[in-house]
């Protein structure tokens, strides 16, 4: 199993993620102090170790309650409105979670007012550090120069994906070196370079490239290998663009792949013997908790159901997917569609679908229409996080035309997963062929580690409703 990369944490997000553990720990120790000079609450002498346990938890509790808002993601594009209300939400969490931690030790408890004003500090303080961030792009710290050989198809990729700066948060783009076979009319945005007779290392020593990328589109006789090789001597690091790709937008670009690729590169590894053989333990262990939590919603659903589409009008949608290895299982939803949405045959559900119902719309937006499939979970047909599972008809339709696309069948299919949080909500082929990018990256870098920083930034996608 290979180790995993969040693309989602750059090098200043690793900086900006350290200066907030220690202010954050800082704002609940200074806090108990100043209360303890001026005496503004009372409060009983507290051991400093235990002061410090405190202001750990909080810290710890805080950086990931904003972890799960999206709050480290150097790509999110949000003002300062919304980021404050973000990091408003993120402290009542750890403000919760801290004051339980102190009525559990009760030997040593620390007053729910001096955890508020620790709280309400640390928002203060958070918020006018965000405030300096978004002004000086705190997160674009550590950039590296990047050189990209090759200026045509292969190459392009970067300019149709990441033409945009906050695609471009970790390196900075020194251009396209132009090789023998490329077709340079792909590319009219990008910086392209004639080399006019320097050698590739004297111009990426000169400019101070950090990286190389190859993305020539001609290779056989054309790639400079003793010229990459010198660059990696004199410390440059050399990438493939598929690897460059899926490094910078966690998403493997299937248009690029070549049999090669797939069968040398790391990852792609299902046989990992723990994970197997907790998989299911750990994923109905938290659906049953997940399903005593969500009971009352899941209540209310059924009654607003009920009440939006008549009483004889079923709660329940059942729908035949493939599962793991192919085998098809039904899945179960809460209706969100009229009882006659697929009179005329199987289709494509669309973003504003206009067969959706009153309270399907509602439904969809927050995914308490996927509640029911925590029953799929405990079956074991699904898990929490992996590839949606798809219709077979939809599934046969699609691998006719997109390469790789039935490789979505070797893992188990899960509720929430990498695609349904880097791609809006698609109900086309193109649609579909850009969410199998992430997919494969998925099972590329399938790890427990992964699948828990997916489920925590879902949390993200439910509170916000930004689901559908």
């Amino acid at each position: 199993m290979s180790n995993t990369n969040f693309q989602d944490i750059s090098s200043g997000s690793k900086i900006l993620i350290i200066i907030e553990f220690l202010l954050f720990s800082a704002v609940v120790l200074g806090t108990y102090q100043a209360n303890q000079n001026l005496a503004l609450i009372d409060q009983a002498n507290i051991p400093f170790t235990v002061v410090a346990i405190y202001a750990t938890i909080f810290a710890l509790t805080t950086q990931l309650a904003m972890l799960s808002m999206g709050l480290y993601n150097p790509k999110l594009r949000e003002n300062f409105r919304t980021i404050f209300k973000r990091l408003t939400l993120a402290y009542t969490i750890a403000y919760l979670v801290f004051m339980v931690s102190s009525i559990i030790t009760d030997l040593y408890s620390i007053e729910a007012e001096v955890a508020a004003m620790a709280a309400l500090a640390g928002l203060i303080v958070t918020s006018g550090l965000r405030s300096i961030t978004l002004r000086i792009n705190f997160l674009g710290m550590g950039k590296r120069r990047v050189l990209v050989v090759g200026s045509g198809e292969r190459a392009s990729i970067i300019e149709k994906r990441m033409r945009r700066d906050v695609d471009r948060q970790s390196f900075d783009l020194l251009g396209f070196v132009t090789m023998t076979g490329d077709d340079t009319e792909v590319m009219t945005r990008e910086t392209k370079i004639d080399l006019k007779g320097e050698s590739l290392v004297s111009y990426a020593m000169r400019h101070k490239a950090d990286e190389i990328v190859v993305a020539c589109d001609e290779r056989r006789g054309n790639l400079p290998t003793e010229e990459l090789f010198s660059c990696k001597i004199r410390g440059i690091n050399v990438i493939e663009i598929l690897d460059f790709i899926e490094r910078e937008t966690g998403q493997v670009a299937v248009n690029l792949i070549y049999p090669s690729w797939v069968i040398y590169s790391d990852g792609f590894s299902s046989t990992n013997y723990l994970r197997n053989s907790l998989d299911y333990i750990l994923n109905a262990a938290l659906a049953m908790f997940v399903m005593i939590f969500a009971a009352p919603i899941m209540a209310i659903a059924a009654i607003a159901i009920k009440l939006d589409d008549g009483w004889k009008s079923p709660i329940f949608y059942l729908q035949v997917r493939l599962g793991l290895d192919g085998k098809p299982f039904k899945i179960i939803k809460f209706r969100s569609m009229r009882e006659d949405a697929e009179k005329d045959g199987a289709k494509w559900a669309t973003k504003d679908d206009d067969r959706t119902t009153r309270i399907g719309g509602f439904l969809r937006k927050y995914r308490v229409d996927e509640l029911p499939q925590l029953w799929n979970v405990l079956k074991g047909d699904m898990g929490f996080v992996g590839p949606r599972p798809e219709r077979p008809e939809f599934i046969h339709e699609l691998a006719q035309s997109i390469p790789y696309y039935k490789q979505r069948l070797n893992v188990k299919p899960g509720l929430t997963g990498w695609a349904q949080l880097k791609y809006p909500y698609g109900s086309t082929v193109e649609d579909a062929r850009q969410k199998l990018h992430y997919d494969l990256y998925y099972i590329k870098h399938r790890s427990i580690l992964l699948d828990l920083h997916i489920l925590i930034r879902t949390a993200e996608v439910v509170l916000f409703g930004k689901g559908r």
